[in-house]
């Protein structure tokens, strides 16, 4: 009986100190496995619309400087990186072919010359001699026959148009000796505009080849030290935004790599309608201007560019962490399963518009597409909040309408432990 007592008494002690634990217990239980969501506040501030690409950087204008006329390189006057003014000698290709051409015809300009002075001499006699058959013809019909009148009236004529013939000699041997000077002339190569030369493709001694192909000599940059162009493909995607941008007056920055903690501006110049294909990929060129007064930005440069498209001021910004993350049911609440399960008629993070739609959906699904969800802690839960979103940066994006407020934390992902 003692034996069974003891026993019973045992029991109840273990039993009640089971009942008094389990609440603890549980508790502890249940405080150990509850996740540690990692959090981030939402920002009131400024927040501003970037979009990247990659441009090369290129003169305003290259000037082609090249030779019409062939013969060995004699003179190189200009080197790389020379500054050049407008008709500045660069350089010369022996003239002596040439000026033996100039010579040549203007010795036929003189034989050209000196028989119209010949012609004239004897159209001279013909007409004297024509005007005193006439006299004679006049005073007595018997003194000269009509046969000879004709002689004397033809003769004359014939000079006439010799005389012509040989003027037009002189016009023919004219613009072939102009024709010489300006080949004699192309042998000196000049610079057409005020530059720099950022090419140099020829030697002394080079021998140039002009017949079928103009020779390229040198490339010549003018107004580098003013501006230079930025030269950017952008994909079609982001061509709005651009033209956005220009018509904001936006400024655009960039930075290369000769360069890499300094900071560059400029301006959108042009967007232009030459499309490209790659990859099935369409872009557009954009052109950039900016200055270069120190010469840094050198043709041929890579840029890293950021077109600013719009900014905006005391907006609240929701942490780009904050859309993407989506999490597990367990840890909602039951209200908002629905957004987990689909069926609710906001897009989620990563969720994509498809384009199997007509056209006005595809709008419409756009328009749907800017609404998200943010997850804050409700107790042990999470709690679903709506929001529409704005413009977004590298971190953060604006809420254009929301139950939101600055600094409030939003839950980005869980613990591990």
């Amino acid at each position: 009986m003692k034996l069974i007592f003891k026993l019973f008494l045992i029991a109840l002690v273990i039993g009640g100190a089971g009942y008094f634990a389990y609440k603890p217990a549980m508790e502890y239980y249940k405080k150990r496995n509850q996740p540690e969501f990692r959090t981030e506040k939402t920002e009131l501030g400024t927040i501003s619309s970037i979009v990247n690409a990659t441009g090369n950087i290129e003169p305003v204008l290259s000037v082609h400087v090249g030779s019409f006329v062939s013969g060995p390189i004699t003179h190189l006057h200009v080197d790389f990186n020379d500054e050049v003014e407008k008709d500045q000698l660069l350089a010369e290709i022996d003239p002596r072919i040439y000026e033996a051409s100039v010579a040549r015809d203007q010795a036929i300009l003189a034989t050209r010359k000196a028989e119209v002075t010949r012609i004239l001499a004897r159209l001279q006699n013909a007409v004297n001699d024509e005007r005193r058959a006439m006299g004679l013809s006049q005073d007595n019909e018997d003194f000269i026959s009509q046969t000879e009148l004709d002689q004397y009236k033809f003769s004359r004529m014939a000079l006439d148009a010799e005389l012509i013939v040989a003027k037009a000699n002189i016009d023919q041997a004219e613009a072939n000796l102009k024709n010489s000077l300006a080949n004699l002339e192309y042998t000196k190569i000049r610079s057409p505009v005020d530059g720099v030369v950022i090419d140099r493709k020829i030697d002394p001694g080079q021998t140039l080849a002009a017949q079928f192909q103009t020779p390229e000599l040198f490339i010549i940059a003018p107004d580098m030290r003013k501006e230079m162009h930025v030269f950017a493909s952008v994909d079609e995607a982001d061509i709005g935004l651009i033209r956005q941008a220009q018509e904001a007056g936006q400024t655009v920055k960039f930075t290369v790599d000769a360069y890499p903690g300094e900071l560059f501006s400029g301006t959108i110049s042009q967007i232009r309608l030459s499309s490209a294909i790659t990859q099935n990929v369409v872009t557009y060129p954009v052109v950039v201007t900016a200055s270069n007064e120190d010469l840094k930005l050198l043709p041929g440069m890579t840029a890293e560019i950021s077109f600013k498209i719009q900014e905006k001021f005391d907006v609240t910004k929701i942490p780009n962490a904050a859309l993407r993350y989506y999490p597990k049911r367990e840890h909602v609440r039951p209200e908002d399963h629905k957004i987990l399960d689909g069926t609710d008629t906001a897009f989620e993070a990563g969720e994509s518009v498809t384009k199997a739609k007509p056209a006005d959906l595809i709008a419409e699904a756009h328009l749907e597409s800017q609404k998200r969800h943010v997850w804050v802690r409700e107790g042990d839960l999470l709690r679903a909040i709506e929001v529409v979103m704005g413009i977004s940066d590298y971190k953060f994006t604006e809420m254009v309408s929301g139950d939101l407020k600055a600094d409030q934390e939003l839950v980005i992902g869980v613990k591990s432990k």
